[in-house]
């Protein structure tokens, strides 16, 4: 494997030996975006699906509670306003 040039923000103890050079480039190239699960969620969230899911659930009550604000702030300003 080639030496890269040095790069201030890469310490020599940084170990690559185990990596695979562009183990990720086709996802990154196609826009999807690689996310690392960390060992305490693992279990709820195996695999993509299960984290998507989740996060499509948890966009769904954000954009609701997002309206629910917007019209009471409406009313709370019609309301102030006459």
């Amino acid at each position: 494997m080639k030496r890269m040039k040095n790069d201030p923000d890469m310490l020599e103890e940084y170990d690559f030996t185990g990596g695979i050079r562009g183990k990720y480039a086709m996802r990154y190239a196609e826009g999807t975006n690689v996310i690392v699960i960390d060992p305490d969620v693992i279990e709820y969230f195996p695999d993509n699906e299960s984290v998507n899911n989740a996060l499509r659930g948890l966009a769904a009550i954000i954009k609701r509670r997002v309206k629910t604000e917007q019209i009471a702030t409406r009313s709370r300003a019609h309301t102030h306003g006459n």
